[in-house]
Formats: structure tokens, sequence, C-alpha cells
């Protein structure tokens, strides 16, 4: 795309210039923070007011903490130690207090003699360090402070109303470092280029860029902080939604060839052939997909519904739909589990019709290959042959679709299963396979919230699945306790034997395989908060398999299943539990997504809590796929007061798919969520949440639409292409083209 030249933008200087370059490098290192421009969109987390509470009493354990206080007692010890055996040690021991609580910040040794000389009685001042417990009390231990001193002309109430920005910081770098710094380089903020075009910024009353800036770093009053965050709020959806406006425009720009379905072929014989009614969500997506499927430009459609809604079914009818027409289809799975897993299903379906030249096949037949990276090289050779002539219409595998070897007759369409576990460079090569860019449509099995999917998926038309095919059962989810009540424990493998001798199976999952002592990479592995508070490592599918064939399921048939297996095993084992040989399965994520066998009516998840939300629904969804209801039981030992112990709750007391999406998006903040579906590394956004400003990223893009249809290139706004060029670097730039 070739564009007009964006404005000079004066906030590009280098930190280093301004702040010195020690200063720079802490900024660069901790935050990273490389601009004037960064550190101005560096934005308070908060602020206090010094005459305000600050909450002693709910600070969370653990974490990097700003509090505004008052000295309420200060008093030096002396002890005997290792060190100074005639007690010569010190130790001062200061109590502060803001109203709702007290809190302890200790000094030792050499470091007590400033505080002991500053931090009086009466003295008002910020403090920063990690909250720890000792005997039972909160405290700070050696906390770096800074006196907060009122100017000798201001009245005390002035001086007690004056709003205090406290910024997000680290231990190297405090709050009030961050605001000298920001201090220095706010009279830049009088040069910053605004954006948003005048008429969009003066309809909506919103004041200009460095008002804004100015406000949200000096408010004088709580007036300011709003003016501020609701124009910024503005900057971040308004630059993003055109950004996703223009890949929107250049892709309706781009030639495909309209794919209609034959009157009477492939895909008529397939419905004629169901078992079942499609429910009307099927019905009416398909009937989206199809009318994109028939137009000139290659679809962009994004599929989203509940576990078990059936949008396999959904897009197995939209490749029958493409071959039909002439062209071929590919489907493109996360894992190799799964790309069996959907070619045992869609020949199962499909049945005759899927037996294209082969005796028996039926007569508007055509064959379905699968081509994965670990086949038998005689296999591989005889599916590429197949795709390059065209007798295979539809193929379905791993990544190993997308290398240079791989080549089709005429590629119509390609479907994504799990769009958030592809990369944007596989989407793209995969592309470059048709003569013409195929049609695409994505799959997503996670539930999004519409302003997730607005702001992340922007670019697609969203078809959503919410009802499930009549025959699904539901599921019982229970939270079981094991570290409180660990009789429940007992009863949940009770239960589990129950199922069985029902003639059911059952899952077990853990977070972990158990054979990373071989593994190199094991010792690099993060720990997580979790781990640390229990100095215990997460269950592992080995352990566990041989625990309970030892114990509490001896007598059952228990297989293992894990990512590491090679993958004829893998294969071997799905097939022994789907054909009912197996009675329990212990396994890793690797069954998360789009493993179906119906007679499984039991999962166990052990150390529950380490696993996210729409993982836990992912997982649930393996069970009650047949007519017998579901078992999901989630097994933990947090204690109940707990956030991993209320985010389970949730789970288990809702299997709404979307609104557990709302939930785990509030409580992981949408950085997560738009990192991983956007590559950049700065795309995380710093004032506007995407459940909370719904309204506000729905109009964006309204008015992003109309200012890309008007001027595609963006000639007459130059300083919003200023910020496009911020906001895509060339990573980005790449990524937002490929798409």
């Amino acid at each position: 795309m070739d564009l007009v030249p964006a404005l000079e933008e004066p906030l590009r200087q280098p930190l280093k210039s301004v702040l010195g370059p020690a200063t720079a490098k802490v900024m660069a290192e901790h935050l990273g923070l490389l601009t004037v421009g960064d550190l101005l969109h560096h934005y308070p987390r908060r602020y206090e007011e010094r005459g305000q509470l600050t909450h002693l009493a709910d600070l969370p354990m653990d974490e990097h903490v700003t509090v505004v206080a008052q000295v309420a007692d200060a008093r030096l010890h002396s002890f005997a130690s290792a060190k100074a055996p005639r007690g010569k040690g010190q130790r001062l021991e200061v109590t502060i207090t803001d109203g709702s609580g007290r809190l302890q910040l200790v000094f030792f040794g050499a470091g007590v003699h400033k505080p002991h000389k500053e931090l009086l009685p009466g003295t008002r001042a910020m403090f920063a360090g990690k909250v720890s417990v000792f005997n039972r009390r909160l405290q700070l231990a050696h906390p770096a402070y800074e006196l907060l001193r009122g100017d000798p002309e201001e009245s005390v109430e002035t001086w007690a109303g004056a709003l205090i920005p406290i910024y997000p910081a680290t231990a190297k770098l405090e709050s009030w470092k961050i605001g000298k710094a920001i201090q220095t380089v706010l009279p830049t903020a009088q040069e910053a280029v605004d954006p948003l075009p005048d008429t969009l910024r003066e309809g909506r009353g919103l004041v200009p860029l460095p008002e804004a800036l100015l406000k949200i770093h000096r408010p004088h009053t709580k007036a300011d902080i709003e003016d501020a965050r609701s124009r910024l709020k503005w900057d971040e959806a308004f630059v993003l939604q055109v950004a996703l406006a223009r890949r929107r425009h250049a892709d309706a720009q781009l030639p495909a060839v309209p794919r209609k379905p034959a009157p009477d072929g492939l895909l008529t014989a397939f419905d004629a052939r169901l078992p079942f009614t499609l429910t009307d969500g099927q019905q009416r997506v398909s009937r989206e997909i199809f009318d994109d499927l028939a137009t000139s430009h290659p679809m962009h459609r994004l599929l989203q519904g509940e576990v078990g809604s059936g949008k396999t079914m959904v897009a197995l009818r939209a490749m029958l739909a493409v071959v039909d027409a002439g062209g071929q289809a590919a489907m493109l799975a996360p894992t190799e589990v799964l790309a069996q897993q959907h070619h045992r299903s869609v020949v199962e379906m499909m049945g005759e019709l899927a037996e294209g030249g082969m005796l028996g096949g039926a007569e508007q037949a055509t064959k379905v290959v699968l081509l994965t990276g670990s086949m038998g090289a005689a296999a591989r050779r005889h599916a590429l042959l197949d795709l390059t002539t065209g007798e295979a219409g539809i193929v379905i595998g791993t990544h190993a679709l997308i290398e240079d070897k791989v080549q089709f007759h005429d590629l119509g369409l390609v479907v994504v299963d799990e769009q958030h576990r592809f990369g944007v460079e596989q989407r793209d090569a995969l592309r470059g396979k048709g003569k013409q860019p195929p049609h695409l449509l994505v799959m997503t099995a996670t539930p999004i919230p519409r302003t997730v999917a607005m702001t992340v998926f922007g670019d697609l038309e969203t078809s959503v699945l919410d009802q499930l095919p009549a025959g699904r059962s539901p599921i019982a989810s229970h939270v079981v306790p094991a570290a409180d009540k660990p009789h429940f424990l007992s009863r949940a493998w009770e239960r589990v034997r129950e199922e069985v001798e029902n003639g059911h199976q059952a899952y077990v999952v853990c977070p972990r395989i158990g054979d990373e002592e071989d593994d190199p990479k094991k010792s690099a592995r993060k720990k997580s908060p979790e781990d640390e508070a229990e100095k215990r490592p997460p269950l592992a599918v080995l352990d566990v398999a041989g625990q309970l064939s030892q114990g509490p399921l001896r007598g059952l048939r228990v297989e293992v299943l894990h990512g590491r297996m090679h993958p004829d095993d893998k294969d071997a084992v799905m097939r022994r539990f789907a054909a009912g040989e197996t009675h329990v399965l212990v396994a890793t994520t690797v069954i998360e997504v789009g493993v179906n066998v119906p007679n499984a009516t039991a999962m166990v998840i052990m150390d529950a809590d380490r696993f996210g939300v729409s993982q836990l629904h992912q997982l649930r969804g393996r069970v009650g796929r047949g007519s017998a209801p579901g078992l999901c039981l989630l097994v933990t030992e947090m204690p109940e007061a707990s956030p991993a112990r209320q985010r389970l709750g949730a789970v288990a007391s809702t299997l709404d798919g979307f609104e557990l999406s709302r939930i785990d998006l509030e409580q992981r903040r949408e950085g997560d969520v738009l990192g991983q579906a956007q590559s950049g590394a700065r795309t995380s956004l710093k004032v506007l949440a995407v459940i909370e400003d719904e309204e506000i990223i729905a109009e964006a893009r309204e008015e992003a639409t109309a200012v890309v249809a008007a001027d595609p290139e963006l000639t007459h706004l130059p300083a919003l292409r200023t910020a496009l060029d911020a906001l895509l670097d060339e990573e980005r730039e790449q990524y937002l083209e490929k798409g």
C-alpha cells in the first residue's frame, strides 16, 4: 500500500537525548519505553489525593505497591546478631496509617539512619515496596520513599487535595521517579501530532491530544482525568479500527473465483444422507457463508460458537460447496491429533461420498486426503499427487500443508481451525497456493465477546453459532477442593468407576507430561505463582496414570496421551479410546479441541487452577457429547478465598462460553488477548478496556470505516497516518497485510 508521507512526529525523540543515558537505559530495560512519546503514553495507573485514604487494609500480597500515608510512630531497636554479637544490630520499625489500616515498614543495619531522621511521626510520604507478611502482619521491608512536602505558599486544603499520579512501576523504577521524568518531557506534549480528524474530535466533544496528555499527567481535578481518559480511549480505538478498516478495504479489492455449488451435486447428496436436521443457527450461518463464496472477492469470515455447536459440520458443507463448484478445500488443524480426528469424522460423515475414484464411491464423490508431517514417504507422495491432479477435493492437515512442495490443482477455500494457535505467516503462505486468493473461513471454539472480535478480528466478518445440536446432554460441573476436603477426591474416583460400570468412559487431564527430566527446556520452564506458593510442581500425566492404575482405578484399563508421543502411538491410543477399549484416558490438553468420543461422560481435571477459563471450558466440552449426561470435576488445592478458586467457581456455575469469555477477559485484561492475536509487541491497550468500552469500539469502527471508504490512502489525514505508522511498525504492517 503506497501512502502519503506521514507528518514528522516530534515525540519520536529518543529518551536518552532528554533524560540522560542511565535513566533512559533503566526505562528501556524495565518498562520498554524508548522515546519521549512512549513515556508520555505511560499513563498513571491511579491517582492519590494527599489527604485521602489509600486502603492499606487491602494491599495485595507479593506485589510491588506505592502507597501514600502518614507516619504514626517510629521505633529504633537494637539487637544482637552474628554480625553484631554485642547488641549493635539496629532495626527501625515505622508504622504508617492512612485511616483505613496500618502497615509496618522495617529498615535494617546501615539502612536505618536516613529514615530514622526523616520518617518522624506526622510526616506524609509515598512509600514503594513489595508487600510481605511477618508475624501475620503485612509489611514492606526497606521500602523506597519520597517525602511529600507542601509548597510553603500552599494552603493545607490545596496541598491535601492535590492529585498525585501513581504510575505502573517496577522495583528498579519507583512511581515518583517516573513522575519526575514525565515532568521533564511534559512540555513536548504541546507538539504531539493529533491523529483524530478535526470533525470527529469536535463532533464528539473530545479535547485535543496535547491537552489530554497534560491533563492525564498533571490533573487539577477529577474532571481533568475524565476528559483525558475519554480522549485517549478514542485514540486507541480509532487508530486500531482504521488499521483494520484499511485491511478490509484492501481485501475487498482482491479478485477471487466465485464458488457456487452445483444444483444436484456433492452438497445436495451429502445433505440427503444426514441422519439429523441442521439447527436453525447452522442453516443461517451456512447461508451467510454461501453468499460470501458466490462473490468475486475473497471471503474473510470468522465462525465462532459454543463447544460442540456443530462448527465442523458448517465448515464441511462450505468445503463441499467449493468442491461442487470445481475447486479444492483445505482444512488446517493446529495438531496432528486434531487433523487425524477431523479426517476420521469427515470421512465418516461423508461415507461413500468420500470415496471418489474408488469402487463403491458415489457418482458425485471426491477424495478426502490427510497430510501431516509424520506420514510415511509413500503415503505422502500419493496424497501430494491427488492434490496436484485435483483428484482430492478436500485435504485435511497440519502446517505440513503449507510447505513449498504442496501444490494444489485449484485451491478455492481455506478453513483454519483454532486461529489463535496458527501464525499469520502460515495463513499467508497457504493463501498463496491458489491461482487467485482463496476464500478464508477461520473457526474458533473459544467464544469471543463481540468487542474482542471487533478489535482482534476486525478484518473478518463474524458468524456466531449459539445453539447446541439436538441430542446434546447437559454437563454437571463441580469444584473438588482436594486440600480442604480430601474425601471429595476419593468420591471423584468412585464417580469415575461408576461411569465405567455403566458402560461409559472418562478423561483425566493433567497440566504436565512428567518426562521433562530429559527435556532441556525443563530447566528454563518459568514457574507460575501457584508453583512458587505450593512449592510443588504441577501434577503430571505419567505420575497420575501410574497412581490411578495402582490405586483408586485399579482393574480399569487406563492409557496415557500426550504431545511428545510418536504420532502413530497417539493415533492408536485415540482409536482404542474411540472404540471403547480403554476405560480412562489420562492426557494433557492435547484433547482440548475437536476430540469427539460420545461415550466419554466424565472428566476429572487435576490442578484445574493452572488452566485458563476458556481452556477449562474447551476441555469440559469433550464430555456430554452423546445422549448420557456429562460430569466435569475441577480438582484444586487452592484455598477457598483465592482468585484461582473463584475462577473455577465461575466455570462450574455456567456452561455459557460467551459469559465465561467475558469473565476470563475481565480477569486477564485485554493485553493477552490482543498480544496473542495481533503479534505486535506494543498492541496491548493502555486506557481502552475492551468490555467496558464496547460503545466506543463500535462507534470507532463505524467512523474508521467511513474515513477509509472516503480516503483509503489517508491522503488528507497525514496526522492519522503518523499514528498508524506508530501502531504498525514494520512487523505489524506485514502482519496486517498478510492477514
